[in-house]
């Protein structure tokens, strides 16, 4: 399944060409491409799709948004949390 996912700007970088930054989803943090949202800001909340950042949108409905993702147990299935974690293990 693949959503959009609402998630706070905390870092830009890139140029116009390639506008890049990270994005927390409430305490994982990914690298989004934000070539598509020109005029969001550090502290902005996006939805982002499939590494994109498609629109920009207010802090209440990305909250609302988050709370029923967690509900619903899809945010760490939407974010590769489970798979990033697995990634990480040393084979013992």
């Amino acid at each position: 399944m693949c959503l959009g996912v609402p998630g706070k700007v905390i870092e830009i970088y890139g140029d116009d060409v390639m506008k890049m930054g990270k994005v927390d989803f409430d305490g994982i943090t990914k690298e989004i491409c934000l070539a598509y949202v020109p005029d969001i800001q550090v502290g902005d909340y996006t939805i982002v799709h499939v590494g994109f950042a498609i629109t920009k949108l207010d802090e209440k409905s990305a909250q609302e948004s988050l709370a029923l993702f967690r509900e619903m147990g899809l945010l760490a299935e939407e974010l590769g949390e489970e798979a990033e974690e697995e990634t990480h293990e040393i084979p013992g």
